[in-house]
């Protein structure tokens, strides 16, 4: 019987890589928390209605890239391909919006089913943070600014910031004639996705991929030349916050997105480190959403940080530094019912001091648990067989360097090993 694999785009997290992802979470959670951020969690399958209103039917997640099924009454379900349109859902259900502004913060795996690639699998995962009830342009360049320090505290180089303003509805109306008329002009010359693109989502074209049209696309008609005199000036404020802030950024006209709740603001944040797959950080303004779901009119601001390239961006830095931290002090070894029991006691012990301890369960021959004692990369080695067991001692060996052996009783070995490393 051949053993069972995980599906395509669906990676197991194994220990060797745990600690950069635990790092990186328990740096969010404490950037939040002195952020005045707070934690919301919300169910991973939603109702697919959720995210084709709040998304737009005719973006590529809710088109092409979602998990969606029937279940058992007919209802259907789909596993959430985004956080935002679940935390809104929340607020709305629970009253939150009621109880005013809500600055919430959310964390987890999220489904898409498309290529999987290097820092994109079809589970992957998000930190987002949504500022629901905040109009003024600065709560943009708040929400901006807890993203980019987060991202700075956990040593992410090469940051850059790329900005751009959407308008409003009526902005967006104005200009998606204008961007149509032009495309329509210049069809044959667009790739086969941008010419299907024209009568479903137009200014997802300007988010093409395909060089050829990119180049193309340096004479299309811009949003910025469509946006009214008041979505300027909101975007000029904008701008003056974030160099308030001291946040350098570019200004990108092509900018728009994936997802159709954005208005006004939207933004990236890259980094030239991660290649062709630059994005790590995405997001914008949805005044919109809230009441397209069902609640209030409330203005809101959010952003979402993808976890498996960020990781990627940092996990080679640290493998050095995670390597270190799990590496044990101490190695226990024995042989014998007796001393596999004063093993158990000493080792619990040991992590109860403080110490990084761990405990050879084989039974196996000496010879065979000193080998593995050795590649843990452990300094020092505890030692109880049948003897030592009778006698109530542990015998302490030197395993990287000349040191003579000792022979102490467990609590003298524990407290020794405790002030040799403070």
């Amino acid at each position: 019987m051949e053993p069972l694999q995980s599906l395509r785009g669906m990676v197991d997290l194994l220990p060797s890589a745990t600690a950069t992802w635990q790092r990186i979470e328990a740096t969010a959670r404490e950037h939040f928390r002195r952020a005045g951020v707070s934690e919301i969690r919300t169910p991973l399958l939603e109702v697919t209605e959720l995210f084709a209103r709040g998304i737009g039917e005719a973006t590529d997640v809710v088109g092409k890239e979602m998990y969606t099924f029937l279940d058992r009454g007919e209802r259907s379900c789909t596993l959430r391909p985004e956080g935002t349109a679940s935390v809104v859902r929340a607020a709305i259900q629970h009253g939150l919006l009621n109880q005013g502004p809500q600055r919430l913060w959310y964390g987890g795996p999220m489904f898409r089913y498309e290529r999987p690639q290097a820092g994109r699998q079809r589970q992957f995962h998000q930190i987002g943070v949504e500022l629901l009830g905040v109009a003024d342009a600065e709560s943009d360049a708040e929400a901006i600014a807890v993203a980019w320090d987060l991202l700075a505290e956990l040593g992410v180089g090469g940051l850059q910031l790329e900005l751009n303003s959407l308008g409003t509805p009526d902005d967006r109306v104005r200009y998606r004639a204008e961007l149509v008329a032009w495309l329509e002009a210049h069809r044959e010359q667009l790739d086969s996705d941008s010419q299907q693109r024209i009568t479903t989502n137009p200014l997802r074209v300007l988010d093409s991929k395909n060089p050829a049209t990119q180049a193309l696309l340096a004479g299309a008609p811009t949003l910025a030349d469509a946006l009214a005199g008041e979505s300027h000036e909101r975007f000029a404020r904008v701008r003056l916050a974030l160099e308030a802030l001291e946040i350098p950024f570019v200004l990108n006209p092509r900018l728009v997105r994936g997802l159709d709740y954005y208005s006004h603001t939207a933004f990236e944040i890259t980094s030239n480190q991660l290649g062709a797959q630059a994005t790590v950080c995405g997001g914008g303004r949805y005044d919109g959403l809230v009441q397209q779901l069902g609640g209030p009119a409330t203005p809101a601001v959010g952003w979402a940080i993808g976890l498996e390239r960020l990781v990627l961006l940092l996990s080679q830095a640290e493998a050095g530094e995670a390597a270190a931290a799990a590496t044990p002090l101490l190695y226990v070894i024995s042989r014998g019912e007796l001393a596999e029991r004063q093993a158990l006691l000493l080792t619990c012990r040991a992590r109860q001091a403080g110490l990084i301890a761990e405990r050879d369960s084989s039974g196996a021959a000496f010879g065979k648990q000193f080998k593995r004692a050795d590649r843990s990369g452990a300094p020092w080695a505890a030692v109880i067989g049948e003897r030592e067991a009778a006698d109530g001692v542990v015998v302490l060996k030197d395993l990287r360097g000349d040191g003579p052996e000792q022979r102490l009783a467990a609590g003298e070995a524990l407290s020794w090993l405790v002030e040799l490393t403070t």
